[in-house]
């Protein structure tokens, strides 16, 4: 739709928002697949608290909530969903490479 002041970014920060949790969802996957000490210490205890795919469902609520956010126009809520999603990036690239 075509506002007074320009083009609408909806569409766009969805479909941003969107990649950005497939690629956090695609890391979330290969870090917990990777055993090292410190995931599977992680894995334990959420396994104990809130299941066994408790860390999917976390993973899942953060990417609806900026999903929900960027469908309102919410263009800081996408920007702090890409900074999360570096973050994620740096942190997978660590624990996988065998850094930490």
């Amino acid at each position: 739709m075509v506002s007074a002041k320009g083009r609408d970014q909806k569409p766009m920060l969805l479909t941003i928002c969107f990649l950005l949790g497939i690629a956090n969802f695609y890391m979330h996957k290969a870090v917990a697949e990777s055993g090292h000490p410190y995931v599977e210490e992680t894995k334990r205890y959420l396994h104990r608290h809130i299941g066994p795919y408790g860390s999917y469902a976390l993973e899942l609520a953060l990417l609806i909530g900026a999903l929900w956010l960027a469908n309102t126009g919410a263009l800081a809520v996408s920007l702090l969903y890409a900074a999360y999603t570096a973050i994620n990036g740096v942190a997978s690239w660590v624990l996988l490479s065998n850094k930490a």
